[in-house]
């Protein structure tokens, strides 16, 4: 899923607390599009289904024992790119669901990580 030789880094102003409500998933590979999230303390539901959540800094979280980094999240905190480093899971999440020309980003974000992005949804 993701190129082991490629930088890859988290959004170190990425908190949990940014991150927190509701959110739907527009593309991803290991997360199907339609998927909704809300984060909250402690937790998130995936579509309604309660994963121990808990915020590690420096966008970095541990989702169920899995480590996912925050790679992009905008400045007003409406679309967001999330991945597993070690080579799980990636997606890309937004507030209403229609990222815009935010998608366009988030996605440059995630190619520039060496994430595979023809094996998202």
């Amino acid at each position: 899923m993701r190129n082991p030789t490629a930088p890859i880094a988290s959004q170190v102003d990425a908190s949990l607390a940014r991150l927190s409500g509701d959110w739907v998933v527009v593309q991803g590979a290991g997360l199907q599009p339609g998927s909704r999230l809300r984060f909250g303390a402690g937790t998130m539901l995936l579509d309604g289904v309660s994963l121990r959540l808990a915020d590690k800094g420096q966008g970095r979280l541990d989702l169920a024992g899995e480590a996912i980094w925050v790679h992009w999240l905008d400045v007003d905190n409406r679309t967001a790119a999330l991945g597993d480093p070690d080579d799980g899971r990636v997606w890309i999440m937004d507030r209403t669901g229609r990222p815009g020309e935010r998608l366009r980003a988030a996605r440059e974000i995630l190619e520039w990580y060496g994430y595979d992005l023809s094996r998202m949804e």
